[in-house]
């Protein structure tokens, strides 16, 4: 566009602030931001930001307290009180993925700043024995899965995995997966695609500039899923394939069953358009949002959105009343999300977030402010539960299917790659006592295993009992999920077996690693 049109339009959009540098700037600078600037619609910016701003004070004022009802019974499955059940909701979750039938949609568009490194967090390696990253370790489930399809179906197919990336985190996905090659996926069945980006702003605002020519610019949240699905064309794909059900979910979750068969299957027998997997939230303060109706309608409400009194509300049974702690791991139909993206996208409001945003003041020097001094704005993935007609939640067990990886490692911290670990291990721990294993101490003594309350996985070796370990520290263990995708098919392995820690179990047998790990 030529510069006295951009002019023009900057002026019309309050924005002329953005070209206060201009002169300073090379012509490969003064080009780069022009094509920035080319690909914006500064009034749709604005109108954002007002409305933003807008909600975001009104939200302030308004406690949903008064007006918030608990998910009730009949839209509740459970891992814990439907066990009767889970068998034929994963043989149909199995059916359906036999079929081709169901796509698993990754949001991925996250950096690893807080864990420390410059890469996407799915290039995370916590520290396992086998050194997988968080990528290898959902691409392998997705593979097993396939395989156990097949075996109950008796024909090939296919689980396609669209891989939502930011602009920040395209490129370096893309080379690691191919560098991994597909980590044996088909090539063709992995499918990527960016979210949008929107300009960070100041509070009157005006759009921060992070560079003398370059403007602060940040990923439209997870929610800008749905605008993505449309403008990359990712629903037509998906239409193409054949594809009828969709399961998405976060990067960050070490133990996420990928397109878990026992969801799928609930959500289908429920003849559900939309459905939210979540975790009994057991302490009142945790800062976690709950899955709940409010003024009727399905929705995410935030901790910070409710009383500490509404928050510790409990039932006669003791449990807390709103307690469907959300996971970001959740159940589409594809008619659903094609409703979303041709109806309803453009009505999602963004949610403000106060930042601390760089920029470049008057002189051209960059501050680094130390205090929030402008807005990202966001949309959820969640904002679109409202629009349900069928809307289901299904609930799991914290310690079987969520240990996500936020922070870096540090002294009695949380959700970090310590704490990822160990429930990776734990888990996989479980699954070798419940198939009849056991472990020993240094001095030959069995580690003690008592019973566990809930089962020990969806797709599970069919044990009556559920066991656990008797000790609180974490015994070094890890099952390939070429193995095992969810605790099934270990018996014939470790059945009346003994081992010694470190035990990794893969598709070339049974390691016992020393100290040392030689």
């Amino acid at each position: 566009m030529d510069m006295d049109k951009q002019r023009e339009r900057l002026a019309e959009a309050g924005q002329s602030h953005l070209l206060q540098f201009w002169n300073e700037l090379s012509p490969e600078e003064q080009a780069e931001m022009n094509l920035d600037m080319d690909a914006m619609d500064f009034k749709e910016i604005n109108g954002f930001f007002k409305n933003a701003m807008e909600t975001s004070s009104q939200t302030k004022q308004d406690k949903v307290d008064s007006r918030m009802e608990p998910v009730p019974r009949e839209v509740l499955g459970s891992v814990t009180r439907d066990r009767d059940s889970l068998k034929d909701w994963e043989k149909e979750g199995l059916s359906c993925i036999g079929q081709n039938k169901v796509a698993v949609l990754l949001l991925a568009g996250g950096q690893g700043t807080r864990l420390g490194v410059p890469y996407p967090k799915g290039m995370y390696d916590v520290g396992l024995p086998s050194h997988k990253t968080l990528f290898q370790i959902q691409a392998e489930r997705i593979l097993k899965l396939q395989r156990l399809a097949e075996q109950q179906h008796g024909t090939k197919c296919c689980i396609p995995w669209y891989i939502m990336t930011s602009g920040r985190t395209m490129e370096s996905t893309k080379e690691f997966f191919a560098k991994h090659k597909y980590f044996g996926l088909s090539q063709d069945d992995v499918i990527f695609f960016q979210q949008g980006m929107l300009p960070a702003m100041g509070y009157s605002g005006k759009i921060i500039l992070e560079g003398k020519g370059k403007l602060s610019m940040a990923p439209d949240g997870n929610g800008g899923l749905y605008r993505a699905l449309g403008t990359q064309r990712i629903i037509q794909d998906m239409e193409k394939r054949g594809i009828s059900c969709i399961h998405v979910y976060c990067v960050d979750n070490i133990l996420v069953k990928v397109a878990d068969p026992a969801f799928v299957g609930f959500c289908v027998r429920m003849g559900a358009d939309c459905g939210a997997k979540v975790v009994e939230k057991t302490n009142p303060t945790e800062a976690v949002g709950v899955v709940c109706k409010v003024d009727g309608r399905y929705q995410v409400v935030e901790y910070s959105e409710i009383t500490l009194a509404t928050a510790e509300r409990r039932t006669s049974d003791g449990r807390l009343m709103f307690n469907a702690g959300n996971v970001a791991n959740h159940f589409f139909s594809l008619s659903f999300l094609k409703d979303i993206v041709n109806t309803h996208e453009p009505q999602l409001q963004h949610h403000v977030a106060q930042k601390k945003i760089p920029y470049v003041n008057a002189q051209g020097q960059l501050i680094k402010p130390d205090k929030p001094n402008g807005i990202k704005m966001e949309k959820f993935v969640f904002d679109i539960f409202q629009f349900a007609k069928t809307f289901v939640v299904y609930e799991v067990l914290r310690e079987d299917e969520f240990s996500p990886l936020k922070n870096a490692d540090s002294q009695d911290g949380k959700d970090n790659p310590t704490t990822a670990r160990h429930a990776l291990m734990s888990l996989h721990h479980r699954w070798v006592l419940n198939a009849g294993g056991h472990f020993i101490d240094e001095n030959g003594t069995r580690v003690p295993a008592i019973p566990r309350h809930g089962p020990a996985g969806t797709v599970s070796a069919g044990v009556t009992q559920n066991l656990k370990d008797g000790t609180d520290l974490p015994i070094k263990c890890e099952i390939s999920p070429l193995v095992s995708y969810g605790g099934e098919g270990l018996e014939a392995l470790v059945k009346g077996r003994e081992f010694r820690p470190t035990l990794v179990i893969n598709e070339n047998g049974l390691h016992e690693l020393v100290k040392n790990g030689l």
